[in-house]
């Protein structure tokens, strides 16, 4: 990579084909992140020529956040906690929604080193692909990066985050 970068360089190459394939999809991008306290909408915007595909970043770090700023319903996340499926599907759904994006990717999780449950872990990240005009089905998957420090559990929530928003 010839453009100097404050990201590792799996991020930063990345980030970089995440704006290139978006850019040639002609596909605007959101982001509503929570664990990654917008690292993914940081990488993206380190990569010039961002501005084509990047429309905006939501960082909804508490649960008032992510209710007002994205419109997640307070039943969900009584019901199902903040860091579940249906959590980030709400946070990606009210991203596509207050934005020009045409997919929207969530991410929340437990990032530690406290504030882990038996069910809920340390190292437990859930994700949501959301498309404008269900161009696309949606998508949720939830991840464990087990035996990780804050640091490297939020770098791997980027990295598939990242990896979500390829085309």
């Amino acid at each position: 990579m010839d453009q100097p970068t404050i990201f590792p360089e799996d991020i930063a190459e990345l980030a970089r084909r995440v704006v290139e394939a978006n850019a040639a999809a002609g596909r605007r991008i959101a982001l509503a992140e929570s664990c990654t306290g917008g690292l993914v909408a940081a990488a993206l915007t380190e990569i010039p020529g961002s501005s084509a595909v990047f429309d905006r970043g939501f960082v909804t770090y508490s649960n008032e956040a992510k209710m007002e700023s994205l419109g997640v319903a307070s039943d969900i996340i009584e019901t199902f906690g903040a860091v579940s499926i249906a959590c980030a599907w709400a946070m990606a759904t009210g991203a596509l929604q207050r934005s020009n994006a045409d997919v929207a990717v969530a991410i929340s999780g437990v990032a530690g080193p406290d504030g882990g449950t038996l069910h809920k872990p340390v190292g437990t990240v859930v994700f949501a692909r959301a498309f404008r005009n269900n161009e696309a089905q949606p998508e949720g998957e939830s991840r464990l990066f087990a035996d990780m420090n804050r640091a490297e559990v939020r770098r791997q929530a980027t990295l598939c985050a990242l990896e979500l928003l390829l085309p």
